[in-house]
């Protein structure tokens, strides 16, 4: 499993199509550990662009904050699950505690940016 994680000044940014870089952590989900890391420069905000960009990294999970309905269907596309409502903190801690179940999800922000 790669779940991708956008980021600014390392730490989740609430505004996926417009942070400075992807984390990708590389997992195992029988063992629920992170197996590596790679950070990866965003790619210029464009509609539609970023499921297809992540899915060519291998992407299958994506941690933000907020995303709209539109954008969370061309994920799907691509075979990216979302999970919004993710809270400000390092990627590791963000997937270790999706990983474990015990995530605290928030609200969509998407909805009140």
């Amino acid at each position: 499993m790669r779940i991708a994680i956008p980021l600014t000044n390392g730490r989740l940014s609430f505004h996926f199509g417009f942070c400075e870089c992807f984390a990708l952590l590389d997992v195992d989900p029988d063992e629920l550990e992170i197996l590596g890391r790679e950070d990866v420069w965003a790619t210029p905000p464009s509609p539609g662009l970023l499921p297809l960009w992540l899915a060519g990294y291998g992407v299958t999970v994506v941690l933000v904050g907020g995303m709209g309905e539109r954008a969370q269907r061309l994920f799907a596309e691509q075979g990216i699950r979302v999970v919004v409502g993710a809270k400000v903190k390092t990627p590791e801690r963000l997937v270790s505690d999706y990983l474990s179940g015990t995530r605290q999800a928030g609200e969509n922000v998407y909805a009140h940016v």
